[in-house]
């Protein structure tokens, strides 16, 4: 039931009753309306303000423990950089100078990335230094380590090169030692045994039984078997590569041919005494980049340091050559 306003008349001095148009009631309630929506809206405004909604309260914890994610992620990589910067000075000063390879310069190991924009994407965020950073670092450190992998392929290569070296540089007495008669005779001015006049003696002479075994002294091709050098005999020539050539001479028989692909220590003849020779022995040439070398300084895998100092002191003494 509606309830009936009245109001007093002084000039009648009664009560009338008040009545009250629909414009009027309109009005009325659209002030309401109006006062109640602005108070609303401004409850609203401020409980955004100052209150957070359980979304925006679980968004805030995620932005939180993203941030830490972020932070110890940088601290991660920081130890990274650590070990890689000690993997390339090993890199520079270690294996590079073992293979003797040129360092890379710190300029090229740390070079930036170009570009304004590259991280422009990033710029919107509210921890947008923090991201930036963090993405950098993750940049710089991938990009040393594409730089480390490529030296490391480097490394290889030179290994293998280098393993490859080491196999072919005449390395062993072209006979066991176990089967020498006598000591070595050595390189240099010698007495020839046939004429008797100085000579320059452009290898050793390895004394043995005939038919002893005469093995290659490091990996290498068969260049020449034959007999067609002047006083050598029956000789094999071997290249090694690097520059290397070895010539065994005056063998009985030879067991390899032009061509041939030969290992350190593999059976290449036997020794005899054919061509310009006075006894069964191996005349052993060493030649590096085409000049004739002193072959005492290719016996260092097969001697104890006693045997080869022993070595040193017999092929240097003034003596008369086999050939």
């Amino acid at each position: 039931m509606s309830k009936i306003n009245y109001k007093f008349n002084p000039k009648s001095l009664t009560y009338e009753k008040v009545t009250i148009t629909l414009r009027k009631r309109l009005w009325q309630v659209l002030s309401y309306l109006a006062t109640g929506l602005f108070f609303a809206t401004i409850t609203i405004m401020l409980a955004y303000k100052y209150l957070d909604s359980p979304k925006e309260k679980q968004l805030q914890r995620e932005i939180s423990e993203l941030t830490l994610q972020y932070e110890l992620l940088n601290n991660r990589m920081g130890q990274v950089t650590e070990v890689l910067d000690d993997i390339q000075e090993r890199d520079n000063n270690v294996y590079r100078t073992i293979f003797e390879a040129e360092p890379i310069p710190a300029s090229i190991r740390k070079a930036g990335f170009g570009g304004v924009d590259r991280y422009k994407e990033l710029q919107s965020f509210n921890n947008s230094k923090l991201m930036i950073e963090t993405t950098k670092r993750l940049d710089q450190i991938s990009k040393q380590l594409y730089i480390q992998s490529k030296s490391f392929d480097e490394v290889v290569k030179l290994v293998k090169s280098k393993e490859k070296l080491l196999a072919s540089i005449p390395a062993i007495q072209p006979i066991s030692n176990h089967d020498l008669r006598h000591q070595p005779g050595g390189f240099g001015w010698r007495t020839h045994p046939i004429y008797k006049t100085p000579e320059f003696h452009p290898g050793m002479d390895f004394a043995a039984s005939e038919g002893t075994d005469i093995y290659s002294t490091g990996d290498g091709i068969v260049l020449q078997a034959d007999a067609t050098a002047q006083g050598y005999g029956n000789h094999v020539v071997i290249s090694h590569g690097y520059g290397y050539q070895t010539l065994y001479g005056h063998m009985v028989k030879f067991v390899v041919h032009v061509g041939q692909q030969v290992k350190r220590g593999q059976l290449i003849g036997y020794v005899g005494s054919t061509g310009l020779s006075t006894a069964p022995h191996v005349h052993y040439e060493v030649h590096k980049n085409g000049q004739i070398v002193n072959p005492i300084n290719f016996y260092y895998n097969d001697l104890t340091p006693e045997q080869y100092q022993k070595l040193i002191d017999q092929s240097s003494q003034s003596s008369q050559s086999f050939d």
